[in-house]
């Protein structure tokens, strides 16, 4: 019971729904409308086993590009369905990046949600972190203070081991916690 305990503590203060705000920094230059595409870029690899971000690192060194993803709205998925835009369900390691669009300055609180692991970064401040393999589940809420209303580069390494899937972002630019919808997600291809 005592490493239970323990063990829940470590977790608890190692979530960035336990840290500072962190203010993020618009991306500079900002893009042009007409530079940019929908949805978010991403590579994909795809080890023999993926346990661990380190794991995925690794194996995201021999990435090869695949379709765009949509957004960050990918619901936990039936086991056996492809992981994102992925060639496979399952032992799969994925780079994400683009933009996403702050429509206005102020403090808001974002929320990462996957299975399995992410570390995820806004603006140059890493906004959530949830290492290992799980079930889906957030990675807790990271209060982020937008300075100015701008895109902002958006950075996310990813990885599934088996089972079902998924990789989520709520946000609450209007006062409560929902889906970002995939229109505010953008890259430059």
């Amino acid at each position: 019971m005592i490493h239970r305990i323990a063990a829940l503590f470590v977790f608890a203060f190692a979530t960035p729904g336990f840290a500072q705000s962190v203010t993020l920094t618009p991306a500079d230059p900002q893009p042009a409308a007409g530079d940019l595409t929908p949805g978010l870029a991403v590579s994909y690899a795809y080890p023999k086993d993926v346990r661990l971000l380190e794991d995925a690192e690794d194996a995201l060194e021999s990435a090869k590009s695949g379709p765009p993803i949509r957004g960050l709205s990918y619901s936990d998925n039936t086991e056996g369905d492809l992981t994102l835009t992925s060639e496979k369900a399952s032992k799969v390691a994925a780079a994400i990046s683009g933009f996403i669009r702050f429509d206005a300055a102020g403090t808001f609180e974002v929320e990462m949600v996957s299975n399995d692991g992410l570390v995820a970064s806004i603006g140059g401040q890493q906004v959530g972190l949830y290492d290992g393999v799980h079930g889906c589940e957030p990675a807790g809420i990271q209060e982020v203070v937008v300075p100015e209303a701008a895109w902002y580069s958006i950075e996310i390494t990813y990885f599934q081991r088996k089972g079902s899937a998924c990789l989520e972002m709520d946000w609450n630019v209007d006062g409560r916690m929902g889906p970002v919808p995939d229109a505010v997600f953008a890259h430059i291809e």
